[in-house]
């Protein structure tokens, strides 16, 4: 079997994120399933490496696939860039080794969170951040993105419903830029619990309006309480922007 991996960019606005969901075809992975099938005659099936929500948007998402023709990168390309919508590209195909799973593999993901923070709307960029109106301060938020850095259980920033799965991971960096009306909140880590990133955006937007004090973050994490976090950023402002191997 050959083995191929997809690097993918998508405008999530449309579509109920990235997993298939039963028969539903409004989702990433269900339109381009539907292509590889086309072109392959038979039923693929590929494995993302992040489960993007609904609205999320992906500047470098990594799949896999395998079929049992042999086909060139160029040629698998091409096809998927002609029949996908034009809110989804694929942007390079690579032959990898067999064993390479998208999931499995990955070392660390980044993400990265975009916040219009002026009074008036920006209508070029309202589908692609969130906008708050109420000035941030940048200097509370930052001091807030201090205690999620390293390994904690991140049960309160998650709304997945498994209990049985380990809530604990690790982020690596957490870091705010500020840049011409846009503050940029970039994340990386080991991986992301369900609604994990937005959560902790959600916390850190309070943090900078003044709703919740940068020290209480530490004794939020420990309470593993959902309610205790921050209201949920959109997420029209969220982009899966890189993922190592």
């Amino acid at each position: 079997m050959n083995n191929y991996k997809l690097t993918i960019q998508y405008d999530g606005g449309r579509y109920k994120g990235w997993q298939r969901l039963g028969n539903s075809d409004d989702t990433i992975q269900g339109k381009i399933e539907n292509v590889l099938t086309e072109m392959a005659g038979e039923k693929i099936e590929i494995i993302g490496c992040s489960r993007t929500d609904a609205g999320v948007h992906a500047l470098a998402q990594i799949a896999n696939f395998k079929i049992g023709e042999n086909l060139t990168e160029v040629e698998i390309m091409d096809y998927l860039n002609r029949y996908l919508p034009r809110d989804i590209s694929i942007v390079e195909v690579t032959l990898v080794p067999e064993r390479f799973h998208a999931r499995y593999n990955a070392k660390d993901k980044t993400y990265l969170y975009k916040i219009w923070n002026e009074p008036y709307t920006n209508p070029f960029m309202r589908k692609y951040s969130m906008h708050v109106e109420k000035k941030l301060d940048i200097t509370r938020m930052k001091k807030g993105c201090q205690y999620f850095v390293g390994e904690h259980d991140f049960t309160a920033f998650s709304n997945a419903k498994s209990k049985k799965k380990s809530m604990v991971r690790e982020i690596y960096s957490l870091d705010i830029e500020e840049d011409a009306g846009f503050i940029e909140i970039t994340v990386r880590g080991d991986g992301f619990l369900y609604n994990m990133v937005r959560k902790i955006v959600g916390t850190l937007i309070e943090v900078g309006v003044g709703e919740i004090d940068a020290e209480n973050i530490p004794s939020i994490i420990e309470s593993k309480e959902r309610i205790q976090t921050g209201r949920m950023a959109e997420a029209a402002g969220l982009y899966l922007v890189k993922v190592d191997f």
